[in-house]
């Protein structure tokens, strides 16, 4: 089992030292990954329904500070050695994919091939209407957006032609260190988990809810696309483990790695959040 930090850049991860002092202690302690939101604005006067709370209200004020995340995951970087460097979630729609193909194959020539892409449609209309793409449009946009990056990143002379993204042959260098970034589908639907299915390297639920039928349909989805489903990672948020048979119970359904929430926390109280987690989880369980 591996283990990552999520929530890294929001809060006081918009402050630098804040956020160099975050991924060296995650990073010291054994943790494999760090994972970073990618929201591009927050409506002020609607913010929702938001996805992800019982009444739909978002967790977090409009003014909440909230990097870019490419370019946070990059500050980063500069400062790790060895942590994978992750979107959790990136709106893939929201983005021009031929921008987003090229800075993220520059992000991973030079962490040295650490990058890992979480994607997600989004929720909130006003995002991407705000940067002119039609809500509706999200799934079918992010669909055509997979297959732009895997082309740009695969090919040393690509081209491509869509609804959304057509281009003739075209070269983007430096390519990526990996020979696949892995794309990691966000969500706690089950349109995200066909998505995975159909198309990601790794399924990236919301939480531990639902998670069988979820796997299920993930599942159903790869083998209907001819692909094998246990080559499609399986990272679970959750808010912390309780005890290792939790974790066993986690690995028996396929998960292979944990993400936990930093909490806009202070540096000690994050530090000794990490190294409780270190001895207690990630030691014993031998990630």
């Amino acid at each position: 089992m591996k283990f990552g930090v999520r929530f890294a850049n929001g809060g006081r991860g918009a402050d630098p030292e804040y956020a160099v002092a975050v991924a060296r202690l995650t990073e010291e302690a054994g943790f494999e990954s760090i994972w970073a939101g990618g929201h591009l604005i927050r409506s002020v006067e609607s913010g929702g329904p938001y996805p992800y709370s019982a009444d739909g209200t978002p967790k977090f004020p409009s003014d909440f500070p909230y990097p870019e995340v490419v370019v946070w995951l990059s500050y980063v970087a500069a400062v790790t050695e060895r942590l994978r460097l992750a979107t959790n979630i990136l709106i893939l729609p929201a983005y021009p994919p031929v921008l987003i193909a090229k800075q993220l194959a520059t992000l991973d020539r030079l962490s040295g091939g650490r990058v890992e892409l979480g994607i997600g449609v989004g929720w909130l209309p006003e995002e991407l209407e705000a940067v002119g793409v039609p809500f509706g449009e999200r799934g079918a946009r992010t669909d055509e957006s997979i297959a732009v990056l895997r082309t740009l990143w695969s090919e040393p002379v690509a081209e491509f032609s869509g609804r959304f993204t057509s281009f003739p042959p075209v070269s983007i260098n430096p390519r990526p260190v990996q020979d696949r970034i892995p794309i990691v589908v966000g969500g706690h639907t089950r349109a995200a988990a066909r998505r995975a299915g159909r198309l990601g390297d790794g399924f990236l639920p919301a939480g531990s809810a639902d998670l069988d039928d979820l796997l299920v349909v993930m599942r159903d989805a790869a083998v209907e696309a001819g692909r094998l489903p246990d080559e499609i990672a399986v990272t679970l948020m959750v808010p912390g483990v309780r005890d290792l048979d939790q974790l066993a119970e986690w690995e028996a359904m396929g998960v292979t790695r944990l993400i936990i929430p930093r909490g806009d926390l202070e540096l000690p109280e994050f530090e000794s959040m990490v190294k409780r987690f270190a001895d207690e989880v990630i030691g014993p369980a031998g990630g």
